[in-house]
């Protein structure tokens, strides 16, 4: 008739080619995108409410958007929200949209297409010739039945009120909703239908006929495919299953497609009596739960209930004796088949002779399997029977009941036809591929065989007692020409000889009574032997294969095996080899992927790779999640391997530990996926779930716990680890794997990954799951609800480190590394909690506390700054005091008279500003002493335990920051540039070694505050009256009950003057070594002999700046006479 429909030039075919294409690829996006809708646009629990209620807004938006972004813009903080928000979700959003937009696209070009058709545009082609034609029929329906698909997926997976609340988002964040215009008709299509996937949920009014008419299709199309649908057989599957009671399995994919395209055209779902009658005689006589696309379900018994005469018609098929026969049928059915399976799968029953003489029986047998399986698997299904509705629940009952359903069972059924059709197909492609030779060869030996007869009959050849015959001489050489003229490409003439020939070797023997010689029978026999193993070698035909693979489609079950995983693993756990059974299912489940991918494959479209990853990764992750049970059945042992290494003494565990994890590592190939891998990934899955679940179990803490509870639970939780780490090194040998890299490798994920994760807490823009390095969705690191402000563990270690640490509770000595408690003197911790640490969470868990410092650091700073805009730079009073102050100090070389007076009368203009300056800088300070202790303690154990590492960081280090220095006295001398990584990544290697130093460490930018150093001068000397000089201790408090410590206020103060151009700290230095001075030069007029304790504590000051900071000490002696110095270490 015409051009094959789906050639590269045909223009017709390819464009509704293209279009079937891209709807199977929209369908896997939705369905991938449903798995990542961020949680809060759901907006279910009340802090999501509370927190995003004001800036997640539905449909009713748009009904007045200047009132909505007015409230926003009357609160700051929601429009910081806002922003934050949108930086947050932007990209997700965007994906979403472009799958909704597709799926506008999708039924735009569909009617753009069928209007081509109508108007002529492919030449000699209209709606009719293409329905005429079998491609063109095909890609017609399922064009239709796509978008029916996608309409209820979408449904499905993303409900109404998300859709809406996403729309509106994108809307609201992107920059081209100006430019889109089919933004309208895209909100239009997918405004909430108001129905829920939720069970009990009522089904809206006139669902789905009306959402799916809201873009309307030319009439006459839908007619005429549900035309087609109603009469043809239009994939042909009906040859594969020629028995009668197979009908309504073969046609079962046109019946789902039927049932998506009716609700294009209600009319016959409510009206039309004969038209359903005929529907369901055709394809529902005897089946009323279908799988629609991928293994979505539907019970037809619920969908159909508001249509009257879809529902008039389904009653005969739902008539209670019709169900118990039905049932009572498949239970018949599954208990014969059952036991010829098992019978067919014995060792060595399935042989190639065996196998070639009985093709029609065994595909019967195949046949009786899989649509036994079938019914049984989607008519007792959960997912297709609401538990509330009383019908579906009887119906189902009496199926359980007159099927004397058992799970097991059908699984057991499941299992060996699968193993079954395995070992078919692997024969038949074996069989198939050797065919030709195999006929040649038999070809061969026969012809031979007769070659040699004719010679034995010449007489030439000593064969005891032959006569000489030559008639039978020459019709053995005709018969021997015969056999070699057999032509290997004209099967069927072949066949016909073939069979003519072994007719008249078996007349011979008879005629010239050749039965006497046993020799010469033996000879015709083997030829008669060979012949008929040509016959059944021309025999082998491609056709059987595709059979079985029609048969064997497994693709309804894609979500239904999920009811199935306990009862594999059960089985798993129970006999380990069973895994070789399992792959033969998981390859049949494979099967499913083609029905997606065929059409998507046809048009060559780039959309194949994604969408077979998509759908391929399920089946992995599927995989994973039946498989996992060999890594927990391993755990298992190895917890008793742990108690055993942990608590009792004995070195060697019990011999059967052993035995048992040698059987389940033995696993034997199975799936696609590397399976030695597939182990490792489950062992890493198993470990990090432990790991995981024993770090957030035993690091919580309770605060009033006195005394704090952080060293006993360290020790604890250094045991529990050390426990995995050493039975871990002991199994690895067995399931032969390098536990101690896994170890490393996943300890640090689950450390940095939390780290990360409480980090998110003072990021604008946080780090999601989907973006984040450490986690993954095969070995995912489980997240706990936060049991405190904390999200993770080690947000709560940190805090409770800086709860005891507090410095308004604790001093800290810093020659010992101790901190001790005020009032009662007695040591809180010291710097051991930090060795313990490394024990307990190793060098990534200090490296991960550092680092969480340092947001902490920059969080305080970030506040200090705000808390200085407002009660510094906008309060009057403060602003004109210091003012005055400078005018009266400048210059700052000199000496300031009557200095006593001048500085306390501004100390006391300023009092109220102190007391929290002093709470941030002592945080400030707090953090850096525990950031220099937790270098400290990384820097050790890094000399100790890799000390080439340590020496090439450090002589590195140094030779780039020399080359630097190069740079800088000569610019023509290399220096790394922007691209250049060098410098960040070296920085990541040297804070892990411990080779910094925090207190050199820029946190924030920062812009000029007027008074700055002045404000600083001010604070210092304000608080040295509450401190007093202790000739062992140094400066320590006066008064508790006024708590300050020393070394978090100097550390402190110095942090803060690191963050601002250096000019400042000149100038901060300049006026405390002019209060020395002045206050000196005072004493001495009034001959006051001892030296005053604010200068002592002034001097104190300078001399741990030096020491901190590694200065030399003539930068404060510039401040300073160095007799003053020298004098005050002696009057101490």
């Amino acid at each position: 008739m015409m051009v094959d429909f789906l050639a590269e030039n045909n223009h017709c075919g390819q464009a509704i080619l293209r279009i079937v294409s891209c709807g199977n690829a929209i369908i896997a996006e939705l369905l991938r995108l449903s798995e990542f809708i961020p949680g809060v646009f759901r907006l279910k629990d009340k802090a999501d409410q509370q927190k995003y209620g004001d800036i997640i807004f539905d449909f009713s938006y748009f009904k007045g958007p200047e009132i909505c972004e007015g409230k926003l813009e009357a609160k700051p903080e929601l429009l910081d929200l806002d922003e934050e928000f949108r930086e947050n979700n932007i990209e997700i959003l965007t994906r979403f949209y472009l799958a909704f937009q597709s799926v506008h696209k999708y039924i735009v070009d569909l009617n753009r297409y069928l209007d081509d058709l109508n108007e002529g545009i492919y030449i000699q082609q209209t709606l009719e010739t293409v329905l005429l034609n079998e491609d063109g029929k095909q890609l017609l329906c399922e064009a239709l039945y796509l978008y029916g698909v996608m309409l209820l997926v979408i449904d499905q997976k993303i409900e109404g009120e998300i859709r809406e609340r996403i729309l509106v988002s994108y809307y609201r964040y992107s920059a081209a909703r100006s430019a889109d215009s089919n933004m309208d008709d895209i909100c239009k299509l997918l405004r909430s239908t108001g129905y829920s996937s939720q069970p009990g949920a009522k089904r809206p009014l006139n669902y789905p006929e009306s959402y799916f008419s809201r873009v309307p299709i030319s009439e006459t199309f839908i007619s005429m495919v549900i035309g087609r649908l109603r009469s043809d057989d239009i994939y042909n599957q009906v040859s594969a299953y020629p028995l009668p009671e197979h009908r309504s399995t073969a046609l079962a994919t046109q019946a789902a497609m039927l049932y998506v395209i009716l609700y294009f055209d209600p009319s016959i779902l409510h009206t039309q009596q004969a038209k359903m009658r005929e529907i369901v005689d055709k394809y529902f006589p005897d089946n009323w739960v279908i799988s629609i696309y991928m293994g979505i379900t539907v019970n037809l018994t619920d969908a159909w209930e508001p249509y009257k005469a879809a529902k008039t018609a389904l009653n005969y098929t739902l008539d209670l004796a019709n169900i118990k026969e039905q049932a009572s049928r498949y239970a018949a059915v599954t208990e014969r088949v059952h036991t010829q399976v098992q019978q067919f799968l014995k060792e060595g029953c399935l042989r190639e002779e065996l196998v070639l003489d009985n093709i029609p029986k065994l595909l019967n047998c195949l046949r009786d399997c899989n649509v036994a399986i079938r019914w049984l698997m989607l008519h007792t299904a959960d997912s297709a029977c609401d538990p509330n509705n009383k019908r579906l629940r009887q119906i189902k009952d009496q199926i359980l009941t007159d099927s004397k359903y058992n799970a097991k069972i059908l699984f057991q059924l499941l299992l060996d036809t699968a193993q079954f059709e395995f070992i078919l197909k692997e024969m038949f492609k074996q069989m198939l591929s050797e065919k030709q030779a195999k006929w040649e060869s038999y070809k061969k030996e026969g012809s031979e065989r007769m070659t040699e007869l004719a010679d034995v009959f010449s007489g030439v050849k000593p064969l005891t007692r032959v006569e000489k015959n030559e008639n039978l001489q020459a019709w053995f050489r005709e018969i021997s020409k015969q056999i070699m003229s057999l032509n290997y490409d004209d099967s069927t003439a072949a066949g016909r000889k073939t069979v003519q020939l072994i007719q008249a070797l078996e007349e011979v023997q008879e005629f010239h009574q050749l039965e006497s010689n046993l020799q010469v029978c033996q000879f015709l026999a083997d030829t008669r032997k060979f012949l008929h193993q040509m016959i059944r070698t021309i025999n082998i035909k491609e056709e059987v294969l595709i059979t079985m693979q029609i048969v064997g489609d497994l693709s309804y079950a894609w979500q239904l095996i999920d009811s199935f995983t306990s009862i594999m693993q059960e089985s798993i756990r129970a006999s380990p080899s069973m895994v070789t059974k399992l792959r033969a299912t998981f390859l049949k489940l494979a099967s499913a992927l083609d029905l997606p991918l065929l059409r998507i494959n046809q048009a060559n479209s780039p959309d194949l790779l994604s969408v077979s990853q998509y759908y391929s990764g399920e089946l992995v992750s599927y995989v994973r999640k039946v498989l996992q049970i060999i890594p927990e059945s391993m755990f298992t042992s190895l917890l008793k391997i742990i108690k055993l290494q942990t608590h009792d003494i004995i070195e060697v565990p019990t011999r059967l530990d052993k035995d048992k994890l040698r059987d389940y590592a033995q696993l034997g190939p199975r799936y696609e996926v590397d399976p030695k891998q597939l182990l490792e990934d489950g062992i890493r899955k198993e470990l990090v779930k432990r790991v995981a679940l024993a770090l957030h179990r035993g690091l919580t803490f309770n605060p009033r716990a006195k005394p704090s509870e952080l060293m006993p639970k360290l020790k604890d939780m250094a045991a529990t680890m050390d426990g995995f780490h050493r039975s871990f090194e002991y199994i690895q040998d067995y399931v032969n794997i390098y536990g101690l890299k896994i170890w490393q490798e996943e300890v640090s994920r689950i450390i940095n990954y939390n780290v990360e994760q409480e980090c998110n807490n003072f990021l604008r823009t946080k780090i999601q799951d989907w973006q984040s390095i450490y986690q993954s969705s095969h070995i995912p690191i489980p997240k706990f609800t936060p049991v405190d402000e904390s999200i993770t563990f080690i947000g709560r270690l940190c805090r409770e480190i800086l709860r005891i640490t507090d410095p308004k509770v604790t001093c800290y000595i810093d020659q010992m590394n101790t901190w001790y408690d005020m009032k009662s003197h007695q040591e809180v911790t010291n710097s051991h909690l930090f060795s313990e640490i490394q024990d307990t969470l190793g060098t990534f868990g200090l490296n991960g506390l550092d680092r969480l410092l340092c947001f902490m650091i920059v969080k305080e700073l970030q506040n200090f700054l705000s808390m200085f805009q407002k009660n510094i730079q906008r309060d009057r009073t403060v602003q004109e005091t210091l003012k005055s102050l400078m005018n009266v100090v400048n210059p700052l070389k000199g000496i300031v008279a009557n200095s006593s007076k001048i500085y306390s009368a501004a100390v006391a203009k300023t009092q109220k500003i102190w007391a929290a300056y002093l709470d941030a800088i002592m945080k400030v300070g707090q953090m850096q002493i525990l950031r220099r202790q937790i270098t400290n303690e990384l820097n050790y154990s890094c000399r100790f335990d890799s000390k080439h590492l340590a020496a090439a960081l450090e002589n590195l280090n140094k030779a780039i920051l020399a080359d630097i220095e190069a740079h800088y006295q000569n610019p023509s001398l290399p220096y790394p540039k922007e691209d250049n990584t060098l410098l960040y990544e070296i920085t990541a290697y040297l804070e892990a070694a411990g080779i910094h130093n925090p207190l050199n460490k820029i946190y924030i930018t920062t812009k000029r505050l007027p008074y700055f150093p002045t404000v600083n001068f001010l604070f210092l000397i304000a608080q040295l009256p509450k401190l007093q000089y202790n000739k062992n201790l140094g400066m320590v408090c006066k008064k508790p009950a006024d708590p300050i410590d020393w070394p978090p206020l100097v550390l402190g103060l110095l942090t803060l003057l690191k963050q601002f151009h250096s000019r400042y700290t000149e100038q901060f230095l300049a006026l405390i070594g002019q209060f020395i001075r002045s206050t000196m030069e005072q004493c001495t007029s009034q001959k006051i002999p001892e030296m005053p304790a604010d200068v002592v504590g002034a001097l104190m000051f300078l001399e741990d700046y030096v020491r901190y900071t590694k200065l030399p000490r003539r930068v404060v002696e510039a401040h300073v006479p160095n007799f003053i110095f020298d004098e005050f270490r002696t009057v101490l």
